[in-house]
Parts: structure tokens; C-alpha cells; sequence
């Protein structure tokens, strides 16, 4: 199986981002199958390289690879284009036509906008999907072709069917495989990447100097939403090589190609997939800060413990709650005259450094991971303390995120993710 390290260099795919890297997976695994493959991704991410990639790891890579935009055909000539038709069977055909299906049998087509093909076009796909037949239209002769449907498209094809705009039947056949790219949004990582690649592309193409960002610029491209993800970085990188003459970029050159505020933007037609393409990679930091804040808790619960104990100067106590004690200290008591004395002893001496600053390397996190697997009904939530961590720091920062984020240890794009994934 071809590696992704080979994918991306054949096809001049840029970037490290685990959802893209784990949509390439993906598409290896499949190409060599004859499985419909779904492509969804909002415009701009890059999605016609999936069936480029599907076709050219297939058996069918000697036959026609054939990509139709199907939102750019008129509806009145869709079925002509995609199944061909007979002499006369409109006005205007002068002649027998083929379409796609027949010409690109035994290859791969790529449907392209397919949420935007009318309803009677779509009962036409379904057929072939399920049978392979197609009929021309104005010919009632029944044809066959043996072909690949790979389809992409930025719609919510799910509010598409609650609408009665796409067949629900048609979306099942489709959707064999869904194959998810993120936007260039949840890509921050990438994003100095692509800009190096494609000022490098353009130095080439017109014979200047490649363009170099200043660290606020990149910052400054970091918080960008982009809209139109990749293909409208690369458009402004365009206008920016071919306009500005010295090669340095900063924030305040950028805010001239890309508006600093911009209108609230609505990205409702990926919302039903956001979530796969999240990264935590970045949030590892907070994680962490979560966990230690959770050991200072159980540090707090050993010491009030310890402090029942002193009060409770009484063998009777011991022996009663000498489950809960071992639990908390994680060694047997075995009471005696001298027992309490001990305990208090040893117990201080076992927290005496709870008061330090805590690192990440005080925690055993596989014995964390095991305990609260085998406890599901543990009493609370990992989210609901995230939530909870984000909400004292920005009243304690009276909203301000630059400080919020630092107080929190992680970067402000971050906390801003968070704020909206949250509702905060």
C-alpha cells in the first residue's frame, strides 16, 4: 500500500494536520476497491485530489478518469451531458451524442457538486448505481457501463433530504465510504506551509522573488476564518507576488489583501461534521492543566481527611473507615496505641510536596486512563470541567482572551476555539 509521505508528494498535497492525513488514509484503503466513495468538505479544501488519487490506485487507471461539476451544467442538459442522447431527441440534436457514463466506461467518474443535480437526474444515477444500466435520453434502449462514482460536495446533503432536494436512497448508495476534508480553519498549523509553497509556486511562474511572512503576519493568517479556504489563500498569495514589490510580509500589508474585522460567518453546511475534524494536539497543554488541577483537588480530600482523623483520636474510628483510609493512602492500617500518631505521620509526609507546583510528569496517565475506564460512571465530566476552567479564568480576566490564554497555558486561537465551541 502506497504511503501518505508518497501520496502528498505525488500530488502536491501540503500539510501535517491529523484530518487530512487521516482522509488520505482513507482514500488508499479504498482505491483499490470498487466502492462509492462521498467526498464532503466545505469549497476551497481540495476535494477534487481524493478521486485523482482513488483512480490513479485502482484497476481502473489505464481506462478514462472523467470530472463533471455537476452544479455548472443547466438542469435542462444535466441528463444529455451524463447519458447521452439520440438524433432528434430534442430540439437542437442534430446528432447521437454519448455521455460521460458511456465514455468513460471501465474508467472513473468524478461527480463534483452532486447535491446540486435535480431530482429526475438523480433517480437516473440511483439506476446505475444500483444496476450499472442507463437508458439515452429519447432511446428506450437499455445500455450498460461499468463505472466508478466517487462524488463530492460542500451542501448538508442531510438537510438536503429533510428539504426534498436530494433522495435519501441516492445519499445511502453514495455515502459506501465518507471520506471528511477539514477547513483550512482547523488547519492553523498548516497554513505558513501552504503559504511557502504557494509563494514558491508563484516565484517560479513569473520569475521574482518568493515572499517571506514577518511572525505577526503569520499570527495574523492564523486567525483568519478563511471563507474560502485554500483556494483563497492562494488567490491573495497571487495578488501579493504579483503586486508588491518588497518580498517581506507583514500584518499591516496583509490587512490591505484580507479584511482585519469581517461579518460573522456562518459554515452551517459542515456543522454535521465539525467534529471529526477537530486536533487536540494543541489543547494537550490544557488537558494536562485539567488533570493536575484535579490531583490538587485529591490532595485538598487527603488532608481534610487526615484532619477527621486527628479529631477522631479513637481505634473504633480506624477500624471503621479503614477501607475508605487505605483508599486515600494506598497502604493497609493496622491500628494501635500508637496508630493515629503514625498515620498523621506518614500521611503528612506522603503530601508534603502537594504544595509544589505540579508537572506533567507527576502523573501516571495510562493508570488515570485505566481508572476511569473501568469507572464510566465516574461523577464527572472531563467537558463539564473544561467548561467550568474557561469560565473562572475569562471572569477572572474580565473576558479579556490574551490573558485568559496565558493564564490557561495555551495559544489564544485555541481559547477562541474553545469559546465558540462552547457558547461561552
Amino acid at each position: 500500500m502506497e504511503s501518505i509521505y508518497n501520496i502528498k508528494k505525488k500530488f502536491s498535497i501540503i500539510g501535517n494536520d491529523y484530518a487530512l492525513h487521516r482522509a488520505l488514509e482513507k482514500t488508499i484503503q479504498v482505491a483499490p476497491t470498487d466502492i462509492s466513495v462521498l467526498v464532503l468538505g466545505e469549497s476551497g479544501v481540495g476535494k477534487e485530489f481524493i478521486p485523482k488519487i482513488i483512480h490513479q490506485f485502482s484497476y481502473r487507471k489505464h481506462h478514462s478518469y472523467i470530472a463533471v461539476n455537476c452544479g455548472a451544467i443547466p438542469e435542462g442538459t444535466i441528463d444529455s451531458e451524463l447519458f447521452g442522447h439520440e438524433k432528434g431527441s430534442f430540439t437542437g440534436a442534430t446528432s447521437m451524442r454519448k455521455g460521460y457514463f458511456e465514455g468513460a466506461n471501465g474508467g472513473t467518474i468524478f461527480l463534483d457538486e452532486v447535491g446540486e443535480l435535480p431530482l429526475t437526474t438523480q433517480v437516473r444515477l440511483l439506476r446505475i448505481l444500483e444496476t450499472g444500466e442507463f437508458i439515452k435520453v429519447g432511446s428506450s434502449k437499455i445500455q450498460k457501463t461499468n463505472i466508478r462514482i466517487v462524488a463530492a460536495t460542500n451542501l448538508n446533503l442531510l438537510e438536503s433530504i429533510q428539504k426534498g432536494k436530494f433522495r435519501e436512497d441516492l445519499y445511502y448508495r453514495l455515502n459506501t465510504v465518507q471520506i471528511n476534508l477539514p477547513p483550512l480553519r482547523f488547519r492553523k498549523n498548516d497554513i505558513k506551509l501552504l503559504f511557502k509553497k504557494f509563494s514558491n509556486d508563484f516565484s517560479d511562474k513569473y520569475h521574482i522573488p518568493s515572499m517571506k511572512l514577518t511572525e505577526d503576519a503569520i499570527i495574523y493568517l492564523e486567525k483568519y476564518p478563511w471563507p474560502g479556504n485554500i483556494r483563497q489563500l492562494k488567490n491573495i498569495i497571487e495578488q501579493m507576488s504579483v503586486i508588491e514589490k518588497k518580498r517581506e510580509i507583514s500584518s499591516e500589508k496583509l490587512k490591505e489583501y484580507i479584511p482585519e474585522n469581517i461579518p460573522s460567518l456562518s459554515f452551517s453546511h459542515s456543522t454535521n461534521n465539525e467534529y471529526f475534524f477537530q486536533n487536540f494536539s494543541n489543547e494537550r497543554d490544557f488537558i494536562y492543566k485539567i488533570l493536575f488541577d484535579m490531583k490538587k483537588s485529591l490532595n485538598h480530600l487527603k488532608n481534610l481527611t487526615l484532619e477527621l482523623i486527628k479529631s477522631n483520636n479513637d481505634n473504633k474510628f480506624i477500624k471503621k473507615n479503614q477501607e475508605l483510609m487505605e483508599k486515600v493512602f494506598g497502604k493497609i492500617i493496622k491500628p494501635s496505641n500508637n496508630s493515629i500518631k503514625s498515620i498523621v505521620k506518614d500521611s503528612i509526609f506522603q503530601l508534603e510536596d502537594s504544595s509544589k507546583p505540579l508537572s506533567r510528569y507527576d502523573l501516571d496517565y495510562e493508570e488515570i486512563e485505566e481508572d476511569f475506564s473501568k469507572k464510566e460512571s465516574y461523577s464527572f465530566s472531563l467537558q463539564k470541567k473544561e467548561i467550568e476552567f474557561i469560565k473562572k479564568a475569562l471572569k477572572k480576566n474580565n473576558g479579556k482572551r490574551k490573558k485568559t490564554a496565558i493564564e490557561l497555558g495555551i495559544s489564544e486561537r485555541t481559547l477562541y476555539r474553545k469559546i465558540k465551541q462552547y457558547g461561552l
